[in-house]
């Protein structure tokens, strides 16, 4: 259903309605009620459908309880009540019919199919942390929503300086930066490190972001942090602790998830214990993307219907190591290994040792989803000889599983060029500085 622009003449007043416990009509239970319904729920108005059929998400709602819907068609009537009526139904003597009771009655009234003949507009709507853009440009709805878009956007990667007048409390987000490249952190942790007055960074996060920081801002580098490699970590949880004192909002910025091998929890409790808020945003852990980046699924339908996730930083013979590593060969599923590059050799003996059979597919993706990304496939029983002669180094994750062989050939293109780091730390970073490696 396309909807003609409206006449020229002078542009429409804006205005946000609040229509919390409000009656709203919709007249039509396809595409447009499917796009326009959530934002009336989310409104918190009382919805109600009249539509003979509806889409099956719009269905799924009324099922939900999120709408009341009556199956029959619009009748004089049936704007009894209501503050506001979208009017989207595939027979333009319906629209008509009802568009003139709702004028009668000095309803507002939105029509899909015919904006000249409508009382109001729905603009190109965007929301981004408790900011609602609202753009309208009469006659060029696709504009409206490219410049929704634009600011949007702009709002959430803090590219669009808006900085907020109200006092902040001080305090620590733990912010996931994905597995290297840059585009692949979050909508939210981009805005919090645009926000951020310090930023503590690992070597592993995706350290292109850190150049389209204000000029203002203080970069610490973790990896650099002093005290020793053993007392690393207690150094970045003081640093924390140091600049959220001092009343600045801090952003720890680290490689993958901070929950995935990355020591976030011993950073946030450091945090918590010293009385500050804490904020965790996740990240795209590298145990999924990089396979993802190199062609591999992690699990695949008649393949694999189980992932499991290890370190490898420590060698299976060590007392330390609390992976039980012949349960691990007892599986059929895929096994994804991280910082597992110096050890894989040990590791993949055990493997097999207990169970798994040595022709198993395996493959070693370096630097995965920056423009330095290299796979290099193997088996269990020539893992190690393939690592020394491919001169393969952290960070890297390994695939082992029949997944890495599911590809068809035309999957497998090289992906686009990425700026970023890697993700997957190296043994030494799991106990020290850098210890991010989800």
């Amino acid at each position: 259903m396309s909807s003609s622009p409206p006449p020229p003449g002078p542009p429409a007043y804006p205005v946000g309605l609040r229509l919390a416990g409000r009656r709203v009509l919709v007249l039509g239970g396809g595409a447009v009620a499917r796009r326009r319904l959530p934002a009336l729920v989310a409104a918190g108005a009382d919805v109600l459908l009249v539509s003979p059929e509806a889409t099956p998400t719009v269905e799924a709602m009324a099922t939900a309880g999120e709408i009341r819907w009556e199956r029959r068609g619009y009748r004089p009537g049936d704007l009894d009540g209501a503050w506001y009526a979208l009017i989207a139904t595939d027979d333009p003597e319906v629209n008509h019919a009802a568009s003139a009771e709702a004028e009668e009655r000095r309803i507002w009234c939105v029509r899909s199919d015919d904006a000249a003949a409508a009382t109001a507009w729905t603009p190109a709507t965007g929301r981004t942390d408790g900011v609602t853009v609202a753009v309208l440009t009469g006659r060029d709805p696709r504009r409206s929503a490219a410049v929704r878009d634009a600011v949007v956007e702009g709002l959430r990667d803090g590219s669009l300086a808006a900085p907020r007048h109200r006092a902040r409390t001080p305090g620590v987000a733990i912010v996931g930066g994905g597995p290297g490249d840059p585009d692949l952190i979050t909508v939210r942790g981009r805005r919090l490190l645009a926000e951020a007055d310090v930023v503590v960074a690992d070597r592993l996060g995706p350290r292109d972001l850190l150049d389209e920081l204000p000029a203002h801002t203080r970069v610490v580098d973790a990896a650099k942090i002093p005290y020793g490699r053993a007392m690393a970590q207690e150094a970045i949880n003081e640093a924390l602790v140091e600049h959220a004192r001092a009343g600045l909002n801090v952003v720890r910025l680290k490689g993958g998830d901070p929950y995935v091998f990355g020591r976030g929890m011993e950073e946030a409790n450091a945090v918590a214990r010293a009385g500050f808020p804490v904020t965790v945003v996740p990240g795209i852990t590298s145990a999924v993307s990089v396979p993802a980046a190199a062609g591999i699924p992690v699990t695949h339908r008649g393949v694999a219907h189980e992932f499991t996730v290890v370190s490898g930083h420590l060698a299976p013979d060590d007392p330390r190591s609390l992976v039980d590593w012949p349960a691990l060969a007892r599986l059929r599923g895929t096994l994804v290994l991280l910082m597992a590059v110096e050890r894989a050799g040990a590791i993949a003996e055990v493997l097999v040792r207990h169970g798994r059979a040595a022709d198993t597919p395996v493959a070693v993706i370096q630097e995965g989803t920056t423009a330095a990304q290299r796979r290099v496939d193997a088996t269990l029983a020539d893992l190690a000889t393939t690592i020394t002669a491919h001169a393969l180094r952290p960070p890297a994750v390994i695939v082992v599983g029949e997944v890495v062989a599911a590809a068809e050939p035309a999957t497998l293109a090289a992906p686009a060029a990425r700026c970023g780091t890697g993700d997957a730390a190296t043994p030494d970073d799991a106990s020290g500085a850098a210890g991010s490696a989800g």
